[in-house]
């Protein structure tokens, strides 16, 4: 027994933590975009490109030019060497709204979804969203609320240079 009368492992919630399977970590976060679903959708899909707006991340399609279902992309984040290489597998795909992936790498598992929705004449939202299988077991799950603010920060961040980067048509870094 630990302080407070439960066993090593309880929180008083049940269900939590799972003790079967993998334990999921979900984030959205939203970015207004002030140019059309369409130009927001190209901006979002412009996979090449990615790392122009993306923190430390480079992107590159790989099956089917990385566009509808049954493409592929893979993200390497890092610096240098260092870093992970993210593949994943486009399983829903509807221009200009909605890119569904499966993130099927070792460091990275889960899915991801962006929605692009309308927001007046020309105007969109770019909704990010990931579900996330955390790796590591109990400290992965020990872990993600001290990583989650800095992986939040660093999407947001990541978001707001892509509204930018859309906004002014796209320009070559």
């Amino acid at each position: 027994m630990s302080c407070g009368g439960r066993r090593r492992g309880e929180t008083g919630v049940p269900g939590y933590p799972p003790q079967n399977g993998p334990v999921t970590a979900t984030l959205v976060l939203r970015v207004d975009v002030d140019a059309t679903v369409e130009q927001t959708w190209a901006g979002a899909t412009d996979w090449d490109r990615q790392g122009q707006w993306m923190l430390g991340t480079s992107v590159r399609p790989t099956r089917q030019g990385g566009q509808g279902v049954g493409g592929g992309i893979e993200a390497f984040t890092g610096i240098g060497r260092f870093g992970f290489l993210d593949t994943m597998d486009i399983t829903g795909w509807d221009p200009p709204r909605r890119c569904h992936v499966v993130h099927t790498g070792r460091a990275i598992r889960g899915t991801g979804d962006f929605d692009v929705e309308p927001r007046g004449k020309d105007r969109a939202v770019f909704v990010w969203r990931e579900d996330l299988e955390l790796p590591l077991g109990r400290l992965g799950r020990l872990g993600w609320p001290l990583v989650r603010p800095f992986f939040a920060y660093g999407v947001r961040l990541s978001l707001r240079r892509f509204a930018r980067w859309v906004e002014t048509g796209r320009p070559d870094a």
